[in-house]
């Protein structure tokens, strides 16, 4: 390239964009032209008053880029684990509905899957029952009964006819009914609709992190764990 056309390009012409089109259409000229490379300097961008050669500075993004790869595969095998650590969780819930054969026994499955195998401690589940269905099995820390007309029940109209999961935050007023006397130590919660609208109940899941549980996470988990109680409770 002479100071006055290279290639073609006209020296009244030559800018950012010129030269780097020209550099993209001919990747090897730094190869055909390898002195140029130890007398190009660069500021060295961790210390303005310091300059690297082309060479330096390649490697320098190479190195940024390569270390950019490792965080994103580092984070995307860690959800990897993080689900396959779910995964077994719902299993060893599975077969724990597997070996219950009636509703008081599905609910004991469902409490101590989740305090055992979940580490949910702080989970209530509230069921939709009627005298023509009486549950044999006496009300608990964990487990209520409750009817769709109760006023409590009201307050999650929205969530029973979404039908869908919901975490974050919940008003006061839901939080003290699911929670009782330990509400003040919810900071999050994960809220699932069991059957259609939630005809069958919610199974709650408190946590003390306000992040624990957030609108964004995803909630296939969830809605996986809510039909598989859905079943139990219903066979």
């Amino acid at each position: 390239m002479t100071t006055s056309q290279a290639r073609g390009i006209k020296h009244d012409i030559i800018n950012d964009n010129s030269v780097a089109e020209y550099l993209q259409t001919y990747p090897d000229f730094f190869e055909r032209n390898s002195s140029l490379l130890g007398k190009l300097r660069l500021p060295h961008v961790r210390d303005a008053g310091a300059t690297v050669s082309l060479v330096e500075r390649q490697v320098e993004v190479l190195r940024e880029r390569n270390q950019a790869l490792e965080r994103k595969l580092k984070e995307l095998v860690d959800v990897a684990r993080a689900n396959d650590a779910l995964a077994d969780r719902i299993h060893r819930l599975s077969q724990r509905l597997i070996r219950a054969h009636s509703l008081p026994e599905a609910i004991d499955a469902v409490e101590t899957s989740l305090r055992e195998d979940f580490d949910a401690r702080n989970s209530v589940l509230v069921l939709f029952l009627d005298a023509a269905h009486p549950l044999e099995a006496p009300p608990s820390r964990f487990l209520r009964t409750a009817n769709l007309t109760d006023a409590e029940i009201k307050t999650f109209e929205s969530l029973l006819q979404s039908g869908k999961p919901r975490c974050g935050q919940i008003r006061d007023a839901q939080r003290d009914y699911l929670f009782g006397q330990d509400s003040v130590e919810i900071g999050s919660v994960a809220l699932t609709p069991l059957g259609p609208k939630g005809v069958l109940g919610i199974l709650a899941i408190g946590a003390s992190d306000a992040d624990r549980f957030h609108p964004g996470m995803s909630t296939e988990f969830l809605v996986r764990i809510g039909e598989l109680v859905t079943y139990a409770l219903t066979r």
